[in-house]
């Protein structure tokens, strides 16, 4: 499975999530209608750790079902 950062981001924006700030190494991704932000970190071409890959879905209400 890819855990990169920019299929991540992909999947966020494609539910509504909007790129609000970069700070550092780190995306904050925000949605208008839940009124609550995501930080996304970025750093190069690694992927993002499994569990940090999937607890940011989780924040953003993404089932692991939703996703293939």
């Amino acid at each position: 499975m890819d855990f990169s950062p920019k299929r991540l981001k992909r999947l966020l924006e494609a539910r509504g999530w909007v790129l609000r700030r970069i700070t550092g190494s780190h995306h904050i991704y925000f949605h208008p209608d839940l009124r609550k932000t995501i930080p996304v970190p970025i750093h190069g071409n690694r992927d993002v750790p499994t569990g940090t890959f999937y607890s940011i879905l989780k924040q953003a209400g993404i089932e692991k079902d939703d996703i293939s």
